[in-house]
């Protein structure tokens, strides 16, 4: 039996009068890929809140590695790459190693000496996203691809159970989008349960075990056939207007 990692059960959240997450049962098992995708506006940075602890539901109740929200503690078994690839500073003045090792930060501190397994961390962290090459390079001068890596990295090197990663392929140039999802489902292989939030549904349905279809309300589809079988119109519902659904490769 896989073990449970998250769980919503009739979660409701407002902004004011406005209501943002209505009646939000969701669950998140070791092994996980689940695709997240739904239109702007439709509640999916607020679920993303919710889990990362930076938001309390109005009602509801979450709960992570079996612990009501208010009683997790181990933040280093959820790691989280937010979009960066159009806002990041090109000229920020760091190797691959810094920015790695930044995923450390919480647990040492900004001016405690690393010891020999936490650079072996931050090294093995560099391997697994296949940029051990470019350690010492400035992560401005890599390609957006490249820097989503090294973020994916930063996320990595406390050794996350769960992976959270909002839009990762926004600025990412097209011809690298399907490798980097190569890399997402070697890391899921690992053991490694991933949330992936997403416009790009075609792609995503070729990926993903599971896709959960969030516009205030959520659809959850549980097993791979039914990812691959989104029909036009169930998308357009979840939408709210007409949409194809178009797989491609690239």
């Amino acid at each position: 039996m896989k073990d449970t990692i998250v769980e919503m059960n009739n979660v409701n959240f407002y902004y004011g009068e406005r209501q943002a997450l209505e009646d939000i049962n969701f669950t998140i098992e070791q092994g996980d890929f689940i695709g997240l995708i739904g239109p702007n506006g439709g509640g999916k940075t607020t679920l993303i809140k919710l889990l990362l602890g930076m938001e309390k539901p109005d009602s509801g109740t979450i709960k992570m590695f079996g612990l009501p929200m208010r009683k997790f503690k181990e933040k280093s078994k959820i790691g989280y790459v937010s979009q960066k690839a159009n806002t990041f500073n090109r000229g920020f003045p760091a190797t691959v190693e810094e920015v790695v090792k930044m995923g450390l930060t919480a647990k040492l501190g900004y001016f405690k000496r690393l010891s020999r397994q936490q650079k072996q961390q931050i090294h093995e962290a560099i391997d697994k996203v296949g940029m051990s090459e470019y350690l010492h390079e400035n992560i401005g001068d890599l390609s957006g691809g490249q820097q989503q890596r090294i973020f994916i990295a930063r996320a990595l090197v406390s050794n996350p159970q769960l992976l959270i990663l909002d839009e990762p392929t926004v600025g990412v140039d097209a011809e690298n989008v399907e490798k980097f999802f190569d890399l997402l489902q070697e890391l899921n292989k690992q053991a490694i349960s991933l949330l992936l939030v997403t416009h790009d549904i075609g792609t995503m349905t070729d990926h993903a075990s599971k896709i959960a279809c969030l516009n205030k309300k959520l659809h959850f589809h549980e097993h791979s056939d039914e990812t691959k079988h989104l029909s036009d119109d169930h998308i357009s519902d979840v939408y709210g207007h007409p949409l194809k659904l178009v797989t491609h490769k690239h």
